[in-house]
């Protein structure tokens, strides 16, 4: 891009949010509850069970990925399911997903 076409940063708690917002996907667990979203809601002992954690432990992240907007839940009687909050996730995961299966490229200075 030459100056003339230069994008235009955003605001710093613009940028803050973004950065916040991909600490969502820093951690492993958070990620593989992610993917068992993507087919569609679920309850959080099925995701436990997928993801070969604690129920505990699954509402654990479950809770941090509401906070973080990015899963929602309806309660039915006693169990809760969650879901992925918009299409935006399920797009970021694949295209993430996509990305690092590509073969490796050497690394050099041309672009």
């Amino acid at each position: 891009m030459d100056a003339q076409t230069q994008r235009e940063q955003p605001r710093e708690e613009v940028l803050q949010k973004l950065a916040d917002f991909y600490t969502v996907f820093s951690d492993c667990t958070r990620v593989k509850v992610l993917f068992q979203l993507m087919d569609g809601e679920k309850c959080v002992g099925d995701i436990a069970d997928a993801v070969g954690i604690s129920q505990s432990a699954t509402s654990h992240q479950l809770r941090f990925l509401k906070q973080m907007a990015v899963v929602g839940n309806r309660r039915a009687g006693k169990s809760v399911y969650y879901r992925l909050i918009d299409d935006h996730i399920q797009t970021i995961l694949s295209t993430g997903l996509e990305h690092i299966l590509e073969p490796e490229r050497p690394l050099d200075d041309t672009i």
